[in-house]
């Protein structure tokens, strides 16, 4: 199977880190969507990334799609599952899942919001979506209190994409500082970041 994404998109990295963290062999294209050459449509018509080409040549998008998938796949090691078969349990790790998206989302649109003529602004846009990013990892640090791991007592898909989410924020933002705020938080980010899920897909500039 192929993997088509850009090595920001905390999305992507998402997937990767799945990938990674069940031993799932796979291509990984780089395709930049913002890119006047890019192919991404060809695969997905939304033109965003991840997509993933299946071994039969159909694809799936977007990332919570695709990481039910590979969770799901069998013979994929190691054998534990990253989202809970069903009970609760699932349905914690799936709303840690939109949490930490939304607040990749409020990042993402900073970013994007600061590339336009700063005539074109909205300075009231930016400073909701900040909120969005306050309130988000307030709940995180609430809901995680002094447990080790978002849900139960290893590694799901809540850690990773509350560790992507964090890790874009980071990349775009690094003078957002969240961590003197949030030690719970950062105990469990730092704990990810050793892994060598987290440590080889990194957010990167295309030119380092």
């Amino acid at each position: 199977m192929k993997l088509i994404g850009s090595l920001t998109c905390p999305y992507v990295r998402k997937i990767r880190i799945i990938l990674a963290e069940k031993n799932i062999k796979h291509e990984f294209d780089v395709d930049i969507p913002w890119n006047t050459d890019t192919h991404v449509a060809n695969h997905n018509p939304l033109g965003k990334v991840p997509v993933l080409i299946m071994n039969d040549g159909k694809t799936l998008f977007d990332s919570r799609v695709i990481a039910e998938y590979l969770d799901d796949l069998e013979g994929a090691i190691p054998a534990s599952r990253l989202i809970p078969e069903s009970g609760s349990a699932r349905w914690r790790v799936k709303r840690w899942e939109a949490l930490a998206d939304g607040i990749c989302d409020a990042t993402a649109t900073i970013f994007l919001e600061r590339k336009r003529p700063d005539t074109q602004q909205s300075p009231e846009w930016i400073v909701r979506q900040h909120k969005k990013i306050d309130l988000g990892l307030a709940a995180a640090a609430m809901e995680l209190g002094g447990n080790d791991w978002c849900e139960g007592k290893t590694i799901t898909l809540a850690d990773i994409a509350l560790g992507c989410a964090t890790g874009y924020l980071a990349f775009r933002f690094p003078q957002i500082e969240w961590r003197k705020s949030y030690p719970n938080l950062t105990k469990l980010i730092d704990k990810l970041e050793q892994r060598e899920s987290f440590i080889s897909t990194a957010p990167r500039d295309y030119a380092s």
